[in-house]
C-alpha cells in the first residue's frame, strides 16, 4: 500500500512541485481552492522575445512566472520605452483589481508561465483573505525592491551598478535553491544595450565593467552570455551590499 503524503493529498498534479504553491501567492491556498483554481488554469511556455502583456491591453489573464525571466517595460507617449523591472519565478504577473495593463511584460528568455483567469482569482481573493495577504505580501517585497534599485541607480558607481544587477540574476534565477547557495549560473537575459538602458550608463560602460569583474575573477563567461559566479558572497561585497 502506497502511504499518502498529507502535504500533497488532494493538490492537484500540476501544483504538487510548483514553486508558486510553495513560495508565491498560491500558498495561501488549501487542496479544495487549488482544485477549483485549477479548474480554468493555462500551463504554458513563451519563447524569449515573446509579449506576454502589452500596454494599454484589456487584462484577461494573471500569471505565475514558474521558471525565466520576464522583463517589464514602460512606454512613454511619444514611444520611448524604459526597463523597469525583471520578475522571476514565483513572481505573480498582473495587476489586480485593473482590467489594462500599464506595463509591456515580455519574456527575457524562454519562460514558463501558468495563468487563471482575472476574474476568478480576484473573486477568490474576496473569498480568503489568507490569498490576499500573500498577494500584498509580495507587491509590497517588489516595492521594497523598488525602492533599494533606486539607491542602487541614483548613489552606486558604475561597478556597483553592474554587480548589482548579476547580483539581482544570481540570486533570483533559480527559486528551487536557497539563500545558503555559494555560486550560481545563468545567461544574461538582456543585451549589453538593454543592460546599459536598464542601469542608466553607457554600453561601452557596461562591457568595460563586466569585462574587469572578469579579470578580477568574480564572474567567468562563456558564449559571450552564458555567466558563472562562484562565489555570490564577493559578488554582493562588489555591488556594495
Amino acid at each position: 500500500m502506497v502511504r499518502e503524503d498529507i502535504h500533497t493529498a488532494g493538490v492537484p498534479v500540476l501544483c504538487v512541485s510548483c514553486e508558486a504553491r510553495h513560495r508565491g501567492i498560491c500558498g495561501a491556498l488549501n487542496s479544495e481552492q487549488l482544485v477549483a483554481l485549477a479548474r480554468s488554469t493555462k500551463r504554458h511556455k513563451a519563447d524569449a522575445g515573446k509579449e506576454l502583456i502589452g500596454d494599454s491591453m484589456s487584462v484577461e489573464r494573471f500569471s505565475n512566472v514558474l521558471s525565466g525571466i520576464v522583463k517589464l517595460t514602460k512606454t512613454l507617449s511619444d514611444g520611448r520605452q524604459q526597463i523597469v523591472g525583471l520578475q522571476f519565478a514565483p513572481d505573480f504577473l498582473g495587476r489586480p483589481f485593473r482590467s489594462e495593463s500599464t506595463l509591456t511584460a515580455e519574456a527575457a528568455t524562454d519562460v514558463e508561465l501558468c495563468s487563471f483567469p482575472r476574474q476568478a482569482l480576484e473573486q477568490m481573493m474576496k473569498e480568503q483573505p489568507d490569498l490576499e495577504h500573500r498577494l500584498l505580501e509580495q507587491k509590497l517585497r517588489e516595492l521594497d525592491q523598488a525602492r533599494d534599485w533606486m539607491v542602487a541607480l541614483g548613489r552606486k558607481t558604475a561597478a556597483e551598478k553592474i554587480a548589482s544587477f548579476l547580483l539581482m540574476i544570481a540570486r533570483n534565477i533559480d527559486p528551487a535553491t536557497g539563500p545558503e547557495r555559494r555560486g550560481a549560473a545563468f545567461d544574461l537575459p538582456l543585451s549589453r544595450a538593454e543592460i546599459a538602458d536598464f542601469l542608466g550608463l553607457t554600453v561601452e560602460t557596461v562591457s568595460r565593467q563586466i569585462t574587469r569583474l572578469r579579470g578580477e575573477n568574480v564572474i567567468r563567461i562563456e558564449n559571450n552570455r552564458h555567466v558563472i559566479v562562484d562565489d555570490i558572497g564577493r559578488l554582493a561585497a562588489r555591488a556594495g551590499d
